[in-house]
């Protein structure tokens, strides 16, 4: 049991206004009463809105995370160590970014980070990013400019990026490894009737080698967020006062850049849009990474670009058999490996994974 609420529920206004003590999160007094409502379409996590009524009359908000319901769900992420990574990316690496997050107001996690709880800045009103809606280019190029506020200021800097827990246990990698024919078999089930039959033979060949996953990762260039997607951004946040911010932390790793951009161009943007302007995006990518001194080209890219397509594939297989089952997961599992197969077969990423090896 732990010592701090791990679900809504638990929260009450006295706890709130203790841990809020001293941040700039108290100013404006005592909490009198609290309130929440659910916020976001999380699957591993579930994120709150509390609604806070102070003693001047004034009232306030504040986000909040939590462990997911579903048991599926928080099974998975305590074999991956999910919620453990999302906490220690907001104390521990988040200050030495560029990307636009939540301010954190407080985290608590267990010894065994299967329960925590977050609390951070409300960034509302603002408009949650639609996997099966797609994106416009303008808000393709700023989820761009905030790959590289990930990866230019940690790049190649071993102060940030060299932490143990930023790089995955051997174990764990295994047992996903062992766990993913099992993933693959769901997905097939599921969707042979709906997808493609070119891209489930691409789905099913990278499942036959689920071991060069891997290659993804090494040698780690950078931070990498892992599911760089559009429902895990916010666009036009407080009130269209700021264009973008990056949420989800829970999948973190010290990577290949490339994993987060062939995985958002992938699954994120919609094949037409990634087709129109794929080259202005890789091109806008290397630009903006010159502004942390970090030189780059298409040519240094591409390769790694063509096979962090294939996260977008593997991640969608996984993710269906191994997450909470809701009717928008579905559609969603389906559209990103969608996506994910177009770019890989146009550019060959299984090839481009099997020269990596």
């Amino acid at each position: 049991m732990s010592g701090f609420p791990a679900k809504a529920d638990d929260v009450s206004a006295e706890w709130l206004e203790r841990r809020l003590e001293g941040s700039p999160f108290a100013e404006k007094g005592p909490i009198l009463a609290q309130s929440w409502e659910p916020i976001g379409t999380g699957q591993v996590g579930d994120s709150v809105r509390f609604h806070l009524e102070h003693a001047d009359g004034k009232r306030s908000t504040l986000a909040a995370k939590f462990p997911a319901a579903d048991p599926k769900s928080r099974a998975t992420a305590a074999m991956l160590g999910l919620y453990a990574k999302e906490v220690r990316f907001y104390t521990d690496i988040a200050p030495h970014l560029a990307v636009r997050t939540p301010q954190i107001a407080h985290a608590e996690m267990n010894a065994e980070g299967t329960e925590f709880i977050l609390l951070f800045e409300d960034l509302g009103p603002a408009r949650v990013g639609d996997q099966l809606a797609g994106c416009d280019i303008e808000e393709a190029r700023a989820a761009i400019r905030q790959a590289a506020a990930i990866h230019g200021p940690s790049w190649e800097n071993e102060a940030i990026i060299g932490a143990d827990w930023l790089h995955t246990p051997q174990a764990v990698t295994q047992q996903v490894n062992a766990l993913y024919p099992q993933a693959h078999a769901v997905f097939r089930e599921r969707y042979s009737g709906t997808l493609e039959r070119e891209y489930m033979a691409l789905c099913e060949a990278v499942a036959a080698l689920p071991e060069l996953s891997a290659v993804r990762l090494s040698p780690p260039q950078c931070i990498v967020h892992g599911d760089f997607r559009l429902d895990n951004m916010l666009f036009d946040i407080k009130d269209a006062a700021e264009p973008i911010a990056i949420l989800d932390w829970q999948t973190i790793v010290a990577g290949r850049a490339m994993t987060d951009i062939g995985y958002l161009m992938g699954t994120g943007f919609g094949d037409e849009l990634r087709r129109r302007h794929e080259d202005e995006l890789l091109a806008l990518y290397c630009s903006e990474m010159a502004q942390y001194g970090v030189t780059l080209s298409r040519d240094h890219i591409w390769r790694d670009y063509r096979v962090g397509a294939l996260h977008g594939l593997t991640t969608a297989v996984f993710s269906a058999a191994f997450v909470e089952r809701t009717e928008r997961g579905d559609a969603n599992f389906l559209s990103m490996a969608r996506g994910a197969c177009a770019l890989a077969l146009q550019h060959n990423s299984l090839g481009a994974l099997k020269e990596s090896v």
